[in-house]
């Protein structure tokens, strides 16, 4: 006796994770920023001149304060996985992490938020993704400090106290200002907000 044919519904070829789509469109793009925010794929253009000069400006104080040494480290381009979606991931402009960070590595060359103590985003073109979304997503992700260089209102942004759906105190420094960071991310360590808007303006034309 033989068995009778099962029949199932058709369920086409199988779809590309975001991750797969994310590193699709990372190897379409290169020198563009990735990244999924809220289950979104969201892609940054490459950044200009002044939003790398912002980032020297800034590293120097805080190698000056001794961050990136034996406990913490000032870097670049590290991925942080995020807990607002499955495959949810930023890369922030600048991080101070624990020394350590390589120990915490989660997925798809990104660690875990428990290693980081401040993230640092320079506004591009997209500022209202660094202003909301990433506020939200950070604030989620429990990260202590999160410093926004807002280029395009002249403004820096210091946001602290992350609770759920963001973070409890956001201070808003405009130019002439001097601003200290909590001593929380490892060391004291004070910006001047006139010297990084002048790092961010774009030259003017002649």
């Amino acid at each position: 006796m033989s068995a009778a044919a099962v029949e199932y519904p058709y369920q086409g070829p199988p779809q590309p994770s975001l991750l797969d789509e994310a590193d699709r469109i990372a190897d379409m793009l290169p020198g563009h920023r990735v990244e999924i925010i809220g289950g979104l794929i969201t892609v940054t253009p490459p950044p200009d001149l002044p939003h790398a000069m912002v980032l020297t400006e800034l590293m120097i104080p805080f190698l000056a304060a001794g961050l990136h040494g034996e406990e913490s480290k000032v870097l670049q381009g590290v991925g942080l996985w995020l807990p607002t979606g499955p495959e949810d991931y930023a890369i922030p402009d600048l991080v101070v992490v624990d020394a350590d960070i390589h120990e915490h590595l989660i997925e798809n060359n990104c660690y875990d938020p428990v290693s980081f103590r401040l993230v640092l985003e320079v506004t591009s073109n997209n500022f209202n993704n660094d202003l909301r979304n990433k506020a939200v997503a950070y604030g989620e992700a429990k990260v202590p400090v999160y410093l926004i260089v807002n280029r395009k209102h002249g403004r820096v942004h210091v946001l602290t106290d992350p609770v759920s759906g963001g973070y409890d105190t956001h201070r808003v420094h405009a130019p002439g200002e001097q601003i200290t960071l909590p001593e929380t991310i490892g060391a004291e360590v004070t910006l001047d907000v006139s010297a990084l808007l002048d790092a961010g303006r774009r030259p003017k034309k002649d």
